[in-house]
């Protein structure tokens, strides 16, 4: 049985795997805001009364 028969599918899967969690997080909005935490770290040293 040639190696084809068994890499070809698995690697099908797991694009198919990668795609559908690439949808689940850009619907869930882990892409939404990508500029502001990097900002925030910025403005952490304010001094508290």
């Amino acid at each position: 049985m040639s190696v084809i028969y068994l890499v070809l599918p698995l690697a099908i899967v797991l694009a198919i795997a990668f795609v559908a969690a690439f949808i689940w997080a850009t619907r869930s909005g882990q892409y939404d805001d990508l500029d502001s935490p990097a900002v925030r770290m910025l403005n952490d040293d304010e001094e508290k009364p």
